[in-house]
């Protein structure tokens, strides 16, 4: 931290922090509320704890606030691999749930068990719905992290358990989908959806607090880590930008910003 505004009252210049901006991140210098700030868990370096924000608020927000994931019960997370995927992966398995995982290879899906998925099923060639089903005696997956939306929405109400909550938080599959009402309304079934970029900042700065108190130990610990899977210096953003279209990549990719 090179500066701080005049009610900033938490931090002081030099402290190391990480946080959760609302944009121009590709920048030497960025602009955050100190409320969406956070420390340095542990021992991580600079890039590793700048990988963290984004993905955890998210995760967070959807799936122990929205979502309300409670211990014992089992999350399905869709792209098991991705930033988000390896996160809620990371989150859910030492706070004691049971997590399943989707993803398009078979070396992302041993990628997902080895962070903590109890089973990672590769959508390429194997049915979400019916493994998770199986593997959970009927019962299905309490809750579902949904990036695909899309006829994947059907799908995943099928595959939810009664009381069932999905929670939607972007439509890679496309915004549309044709539902079966009458699962929603006999099962008592839940889909919400949420963006967190327009929220305000104090629920941001609610979700940092939450994040410190209950994850950031575990961080700290050791026993969640970021996962990294390539950084990039600034100037190569367009490299950047390909790798992650090309979904081949497990977990992050970061871009290196130089000091002056």
């Amino acid at each position: 931290m090179v500066a701080i505004g005049e009610r900033a009252s938490r931090w002081k210049v030099n402290d190391g922090v990480c946080a959760l901006v609302a944009g121009g991140g590709y920048a030497q210098y960025a602009t955050a509320p100190d409320e969406q700030c956070l420390p340095i868990p542990g021992e991580l370096s600079m890039v590793e704890a700048a990988s963290l924000p984004e993905t955890f608020f998210t995760v967070w927000a959807n799936v122990f606030e929205r979502a309300h994931l409670s211990d014992g019960e089992t999350l399905l997370v869709q792209g098991g691999s991705s930033g988000i995927g390896v996160t809620a992966i990371q989150l859910a398995h030492p706070l004691g749930n049971r997590v399943f995982a989707t993803a398009g290879s078979d070396e992302k899906c041993r990628a997902c068990e080895q962070l903590g998925a109890r089973r990672a099923i590769n959508y390429k060639r194997e049915d979400f719905v019916a493994v998770v089903k199986e593997l959970t005696d009927g019962h299905g997956a309490d809750v579902i992290l949904d990036m695909v939306a899309g006829e994947y929405v059907q799908r995943e109400l099928e595959c939810l358990a009664d009381d069932g909550r999905l929670a939607i938080i972007a439509f890679l599959g496309g915004t549309k989908a044709q539902l079966n009402l009458t699962d929603v309304l006999v099962r008592r079934l839940t889909i919400s959806g949420s963006t967190l970029r327009p929220r305000p900042v104090a629920f941001k700065g609610k979700l940092a607090r939450a994040l410190e108190e209950k994850v950031w130990p575990l961080i700290a610990a050791g026993k969640i880590k970021p996962v990294i899977h390539r950084q990039f210096s600034l100037d190569e953003a367009c490299d950047a930008h390909a790798l992650m279209e090309s979904s081949t990549h497990i977990g992050k990719l970061m871009l290196q910003i130089n000091p002056a």
